[in-house]
């Protein structure tokens, strides 16, 4: 059975559909799904990666701020359109999965046409264009935040609030004390801050870090900081037996594993993962997401007292660096924002997602 996911351009609209499709096939090893993209987003490099049969077709955002630009998506979306065309007569798609941005809209509006039943995966807590444009011809819209629900149209019942689709941690939760031991931490004490940006990027981010820990780490903390690569020679002398640097965090279970406090963008990938380990966190949104989605993301967080919302444009090392101490010396906001992040988490939100949409591709829903 044939099922289709359409999204990409970043991470956080592709790593959904590589969850859902890895739940499906566990579930019904008869599922083989297909990934369709565009050949300039993090797909181009990801999914040859991952090993998934897919498809990059000349797929172009809307322009908004440069709509002289847009001649470039009207033509890449003939060419588009012909492939999809001819690949669905080959491979009879039973559904077409939506998971954002404008690399799947096209696929979208072709199973539309032809009467291919599409599902939606909105990971964010506000919609994208593609999902907000497709919800009312939806079988089901999947929400990774429920507040993303409210300015959609669609169909009676098609709103599921299912968190996002994520790796969820392991059953048997790794011990924190063999955790902290393996970063070379002392196994007991004191805090471990996790720090981590996303797809897009954080030299914002990285920028107050770096200011913060010239200062001096706050005594009894532990700090493991991914920097992205873009960065890496230039904060790496940072690192000491205190600071551990490293240009990306895999596997990130082991970081989440050890973690007391996580300082991070607001991706929904992101604060999906750490609302599942139960990790606090201080938000600092990308400013420049589209829509401004990470800010409404960390605001929706932080009025569910799972997260601390830091604004990048305000924020300095020295406000960060008293905002940690803060609330790491307030054991019980801690507990409190550890409570609020697992309230918020949907770790078998994969498992759910996959078995809703196997009822569609096999007609049993919609």
């Amino acid at each position: 059975m044939r099922v289709w996911f359409a999204g990409g351009g970043t991470g956080g609209h592709l790593y959904p559909g590589l969850a859902i499709a890895r739940a499906m096939t566990a579930i019904d090893p008869s599922v083989d799904p297909f990934f369709v993209g565009a050949r300039r987003g993090i797909e181009r490099e990801l999914l040859p990666a991952e090993g998934v049969p897919h498809e990059l077709l000349d797929l172009h955002p809307l322009y908004r701020s440069r709509p002289w630009e847009n001649w470039r998506t009207i033509r890449g979306m003939f060419s588009a359109w012909r492939r999809l065309r001819a690949l669905a007569r080959e491979q009879k798609p039973a559904l077409i999965v939506g998971t954002g941005g404008y690399a799947s809209g096209l696929a979208l509006a072709y199973g539309v046409v032809h009467r291919i039943p599409i599902a939606l995966q909105e990971a964010n807590s506000h919609a994208g264009l593609t999902v907000r444009l497709f919800a009312r011809f939806a079988r089901s819209i999947w929400l990774g935040f429920p507040e993303a629900g409210k300015k959609l149209h669609a169909k009676p019942g098609a709103l599921l609030d299912t968190g996002c689709p994520i790796t969820p941690p392991p059953a048997r939760r790794p011990d924190r004390a063999d955790a902290r031991a393996r970063w070379g931490f002392p196994r007991q004490g004191g805090h471990v801050i996790l720090i981590f940006g996303g797809s897009q990027g954080a030299r914002g981010l990285n920028n107050v870090v770096a200011q913060w820990l010239r200062a001096g780490v706050p005594a009894d903390s532990w700090v493991i900081w991914g920097t992205g690569k873009a960065q890496y020679e230039e904060l790496a002398p940072l690192a000491s037996d205190r600071v551990k640097i490293l240009p990306y965090l895999s596997p990130i279970a082991d970081a989440y594993a050890a973690a007391d406090l996580a300082i991070a963008r607001a991706g929904a990938m992101t604060t999906a993962e750490l609302c599942a380990w139960g990790i606090p966190m201080f938000l600092i949104p990308l400013p420049t997401a589209a829509a401004d989605h990470q800010t409404e993301n960390a605001k929706s967080l932080h009025a569910a007292g799972a997260a601390v919302h830091l604004p990048q444009r305000d924020l300095t090392g020295l406000m960060l660096d008293a905002i940690v101490r803060n609330v790491l010396g307030d054991d019980a906001r801690l507990a409190a924002l550890a409570a609020g992040a697992r309230a918020r988490a949907r770790p078998d939100a994969a498992r759910v997602i996959a078995e809703d949409a196997l009822q569609i591709a096999r007609g049993s829903r919609g």
